[in-house]
């Protein structure tokens, strides 16, 4: 035993257990612990202390079930972002997919105020979200972009902010509109269309969006899987790493026009922008740049992702220790 090291007999061994005990396990305070034991307060200090540099008391930070707290207070600072929450990956695609939505879901019950405007943009990760919804103030819901159907989701742009709406029972701005046109021209005709214009409109009023981040390659992006292959050889060499909401961005966090942009209906890269928060969901493999440059673009201040990505984010620090991003 190295309690003589200390100075402490087997007296004051006892009384340092029994303290221990007291306020570590039995939530007393000093004042009432030392007025109980007959000794100073300064001394139930001084047996605490010895407590924890001699063993007897030993703590242990256990993170919540199914998030890693570490990993996601090391990418919001060095980042920059105002919420990480880093979604634990041991499971199985589908189950990971659930947690995402689910932890997604909560972090914006946890940042939406009653003074908000609520933007939904599509994305499979987005209609996990909203699935996951439960309870949120009475706030508008506005549909940021056109519909897009995708192979194996039941689900469009107009039913997630619809759903959200129901939730919230709050006012919904939707409109019927594809995401991407054939022609630019066309799809400039279509911005006109007065549901259309209203709802894009007010994706400027938007104060909290919560979007999904694609990263330019097959299956990793809805967009991406929509087009042809000629539009998506012309965002590869223009230099594509990644959209969000189709607002097109490369790895270094540049903003990316394309012949694609003119064609689709969606907010503005200044809407998305100008929207003070926006959370952003990921999952999947292989979309670690496309997030590092959503970030580096400005287009994400939130982030709910999983593991594998994670890992990727802080790789791509490297031996980083000043708060920056490498």
């Amino acid at each position: 035993m190295t309690a003589p090291d200390h100075g402490l007999g087997p007296g004051e061994s006892v009384a340092m257990t029994e303290v221990a005990r007291r306020h570590y396990l039995g939530g007393e305070s000093k004042i009432d612990i030392a007025r109980e034991m007959g000794i100073s307060r300064f001394k139930v200090a001084r047996l605490l202390d010895l407590a924890r540099e001699l063993g007897v008391v030993r703590i242990e930070i256990v993170g919540p079930p199914g998030i890693d707290a570490e990993k996601s207070e090391l990418i919001r600072e060095h980042y920059g972002l105002g919420q990480v929450v880093v979604v634990r990956t041991d499971s199985a695609a589908g189950e990971t997919r659930q947690r995402v939505g689910r932890a997604t879901a909560g972090l914006l019950a946890e940042l939406i105020t009653p003074d908000d405007v609520l933007g939904l943009a599509w994305s499979r990760a987005v209609n996990d979200m909203v699935a996951h919804l439960d309870e949120i103030p009475s706030v508008p819901v506005v549909q940021l972009c056109g519909a897009l159907v995708v192979d194996g989701e039941d689900s469009s742009s107009v039913e997630v902010a619809t759903r959200a709406a129901r939730v919230s029972g709050g006012r919904s701005y939707v409109f019927y509109a594809p995401l991407i046109l054939e022609d630019a021209a066309s799809a400039a005709v279509l911005r006109r269309h007065p549901a259309v214009r209203q709802a894009l409109d007010q994706a400027s009023e938007v104060t909290v969006a919560v979007v999904g981040v694609g990263a330019w390659r097959p299956g990793a992006s809805t967009i991406f899987d929509a087009c042809s292959q000629q539009t998506r050889d012309e965002g590869t060499t223009c230099g594509i790493a990644g959209e969000v909401a189709g607002v097109c961005f490369d790895a270094e966090g540049r903003l990316v026009d394309t012949p694609l942009t003119d064609r689709l209906i969606t907010l503005s890269r200044e809407q998305l922008l100008a929207v003070p928060t926006v959370i952003a969901t990921a999952y999947g493999e292989n979309k670690t740049d496309a997030v590092i440059g959503a970030i580096r673009a400005g287009l994400v201040s939130s982030l709910v992702t999983t593991t594998e990505i994670a890992d990727g984010l802080i790789a791509a620090l490297g031996n980083s220790v000043d708060g920056t991003a490498s």
